[in-house]
């Protein structure tokens, strides 16, 4: 008999994390255990105040599918008992965690991955000198509000010239500021643009005529979203948090390749266990931003870190699952 249990986690952040919706001190976690045949496995949830979800909601709709995770629910199961969300989400990383150990399979190590760093808003002057210091950074994402974003852009372009450069904007834009910022994307040699207007009116992309490609991230969800999307994106920010785990995750990648969509794999400010799910989806995607655990004050032991190049080093072996046994990123 598999028994579930679930716990809120606080782990303080190094420094603030400002975006267009506000600034962050602290990231509120909510973990999955799922315990059978003597071993266990874990996810973790990151609660989304965007979509007016807590850890401590996101806990009891943990504690709601108790009873059906015992009596033999699986992840498809999963899918019809919890909404997409933080809940979810840990239950669903927490039982694959649990099935790749009792599978017991050996693999080969986990590739390092080349993430995004993420420079937050703030002045321009500061903005530059944030983007200083990741000289190393193969991946730089800007995120911008609708004040004056063309001055934050140049000034962290100025200062990471050979890096590959994305925006997120986070539904701060109206139609008019996205057109006007069209020459300046161009310009700075953008990417890709992440969700620049409101999801509610992201319809409007659809007749767009844009200078680099954008990406929805607070529009998408789920695989159920993707015909809706492919008429108004060129990519979607799949984060594990908004689908609800890594089993809907793999559906969202294999949809968004079958329709044409480029990929992108996000997080939110999390421990290192939110972004060892997130890995396995990061192996096909075009761009990854899986640096939540590096704005904490203390991460998980055992978890991601920087190395000196700039690249994102995998959690070390044990910390989540095993190599074998876990999905392939492309089924």
């Amino acid at each position: 008999m598999r028994i579930l249990t679930a716990a809120v986690e606080h782990w303080p952040l190094a420094k603030p994390f400002r975006i267009a919706r506000g600034t962050r001190t602290m990231a509120d976690v909510v973990v999955a255990t799922v315990t059978a045949d003597g071993l266990f496995g874990r996810g973790e949830g990151v609660p989304l105040a965007r979509y007016g979800e807590t850890a401590e909601r996101a806990r009891d709709q943990i504690v709601s599918v108790v009873d059906a995770l015992a009596g033999g629910a699986g992840r498809e199961e999963l899918r019809a008992l919890l909404p997409p969300g933080a809940a979810r989400n840990a239950v669903d990383c927490a039982l694959w965690d649990l099935e790749a150990r009792l599978a017991a399979a050996g693999g080969p190590p986990l590739s390092p991955i080349a993430t995004a760093l993420t420079v937050g808003i703030d002045t321009p002057a500061r903005m530059a000198e944030a983007a200083r210091a990741l000289a190393d950074a193969r991946v730089v994402k800007v995120k911008v509000d609708a004040d004056d974003p063309a001055a934050a852009l140049r000034a962290v372009r100025a200062e990471v010239p050979a890096a590959r450069l994305v925006v997120d904007a986070n539904e701060s834009w109206s139609l008019d500021l996205l057109a006007v910022m069209q020459p300046v994307l161009a310009e700075c040699g953008v990417e890709f643009l992440e969700q620049p207007l409101p999801a509610a009116e992201d319809a409007a992309l659809g007749g767009f005529v844009r200078s680099v490609p954008i990406c929805a991230d607070e529009s998408a969800h789920v695989a159920a979203d993707l015909d809706r999307l492919a008429t108004r994106y060129d990519m979607v920010n799949i984060k594990l948090d908004k689908s609800g785990g890594l089993t809907e995750a793999l559906y969202l990648l294999a949809g968004a390749r079958a329709r044409g969509l480029g990929v992108m794999v996000g997080c939110m400010i999390s421990t290192s266990l939110s972004i060892a799910a997130a890995w396995r989806v990061a192996q096909a995607a075009d761009c990854a931003d899986l640096d939540g655990p590096l704005w904490l004050r203390e991460d998980r032991p055992g978890g991601v870190r920087l190395d000196a190049g700039g690249m994102l080093m995998p959690p070390e072996p044990g910390f989540w699952g095993q190599t074998a046994g876990l999905p392939s990123p492309r089924t």
